[in-house]
């Protein structure tokens, strides 16, 4: 007993039921390829999201990243931000740290992870000391000379640092050292961003340390308020810069122009030497390069832009991409910069030709499956030529014309099915061409067959020859 479709009539022949069910079966390969050609096409078109983590909340840090974000979302960017906000640089890092953030804005001088490498800079923080004179007393015109004037000075005196961060503390001590000062006989005070105002009044603190960019609002409010509770500054030149950088390759002689914190009166009266140190978004190495290049595109695209909103944007620099910068810039950030990015084919040329060796193989294995699967018809074929020519022999053994019609029949039928052989493409032209030639004989037999048992009169010689 055959199984057969339920779709399909009593009398449908199995050779059309075969063709439908391979029919079905190529439109169904066709739709599976269709999806996952579409859903690649859309995996590759999506937004790449990058968790960045910046803290704490309200600080020029987070209004910039947030600035950035928003932008990017706005402008349909390839890369996205996704801003998580933190208390500070160290939580910042150690988000980075446990794989929980893709990105983080932190000091090149902190604890970072050894596999963090630099995106972007996003400002250089300075270094300020200065100590104060004193107020004058009562009736006095002349203002008192400042006890400290330099960092030789410090032994045996405090120093107030702004700002909780050890690294701050870090950064003073490796100052002193490299200026010839045993930093273990200063007294270091660490305050807050807002105990300012009780550091300006403390007594005991006669000399002042901020780290942060030149026009940085806590370092002009902390000048401002030491000034104007214990007497005008006197700045600190760190005159071993040059040497200090280049024995701590994070950090960079720089210099600060006079009357940058003030200009009446001028603060400082002139130049003065210090160091900084790059404040900065940084990213493990195994980040995308592809995602981590798109991104410092776009950010280097829209940084004048944004400035408008944000004047901090103008302030963010291409990190080194020396090989041997103390903290080498990410392989996406230095193929943009320097640049030598790859175009997609550069990128893709080996996925590429896998996919085409891939889709070859494919091929040969499909076409080994059809003709694996085309193998009864083919031997149908076989069996209906060799048929064939078995009812040619026959055709001439028939006595009647009941015998003849019956044969036509069978001829018929044997036609149909290769018909749908060479339709199902099991076989080829060329045995097409061979079945032709043998109804050829056939009808020929037939016609000859008729004349011999009388059903019509033979055609004269003269007729036959035309």
């Amino acid at each position: 007993m055959s199984s057969s479709n339920p779709n399909d009539s009593p009398d449908t022949p199995p050779r059309r039921r075969k063709r439908k069910d391979y029919s079905l079966l190529l439109l169904a390969a066709g739709i599976f390829l269709f999806g996952v050609a579409a859903a690649g096409l859309y995996y590759f078109l999506q937004p790449v999201t990058l968790r960045i983590a910046v803290g704490p909340a309200g600080s020029e840090d987070q209004k910039l990243v947030q600035a950035l974000a928003q932008t990017f979302a706005r402008d349909g960017s390839p890369v996205r931000l996704h801003p998580i906000t933190t208390e500070g640089a160290i939580e910042s890092i150690a988000l980075l740290a446990a794989k929980k953030a893709d990105l983080a804005v932190a000091r090149g001088d902190l604890d970072l992870p050894a596999d963090a490498q630099s995106v972007a800079i996003l400002r250089k923080n300075v270094v300020a000391l200065w100590s104060v004179a004193g107020l004058p007393a009562k009736g006095a015109k002349k203002r008192p000379a400042p006890k400290i004037k330099e960092l030789g000075d410090l032994p045996g005196h405090r120093v107030g640092v702004i700002g909780r961060t050890k690294a701050n503390v870090t950064l003073l001590r490796v100052i002193l050292t490299e200026s010839g000062v045993n930093p273990d006989k200063v007294a270091i005070t660490q305050f807050a961003t807002s105990q300012i105002a009780e550091m300006a009044r403390d007594p005991t603190i006669e000399a002042f340390m901020a780290v942060g960019p030149l026009d940085s609002k806590i370092t002009i409010e902390a000048i401002t308020a030491t000034a104007k509770a214990r007497g005008e500054p006197k700045f600190l030149p760190i005159e071993v810069s040059e040497t200090l950088a280049k024995k701590h390759p994070l950090y960079e002689a720089e210099e600060i122009p006079g009357s940058t914190f003030s200009p009446l009166p001028p603060r400082p009266e002139d130049k003065i030497d210090t160091v900084s140190v790059n404040h900065l978004i940084v990213a493990p190495k195994s980040l995308s390069d592809t995602a981590v290049g798109g991104f410092v595109r776009q950010l280097f695209t829209v940084r004048q832009t944004l400035a408008r909103e944000v004047p901090s944007a103008a302030k963010i620099e291409k990190p080194d991409t020396d090989k041997d910068a103390a903290l080498p810039a990410h392989q996406g950030a230095a193929a943009y910069i320097d640049g030598n990015e790859r175009t997609f084919l550069e990128k893709y040329t080996d996925y590429v030709w896998g996919a085409i060796l891939v889709l070859s193989g494919l091929g040969s294995a499909g076409a080994w499956l059809r003709h694996y699967w085309k193998r009864d018809e083919r031997e149908q074929y076989s069996e209906h030529r060799d048929n064939l020519l078995a009812i040619i022999s026959r055709v001439r053994l028939a006595e009647t014309p009941e015998e003849l019609a019956a044969m036509q029949n069978e001829v018929d039928d044997v036609l149909r099915e290769t018909l749908d052989c060479y339709d199902d493409q099991a076989i080829e032209e060329g045995d097409l061409a061979a079945i032709g030639l043998v109804l050829d004989q056939f009808n020929h037999a037939v016609a000859d067959r008729r004349i011999v048992i009388g059903l019509v009169a033979p055609e004269p010689a003269r007729m036959r020859a035309l």
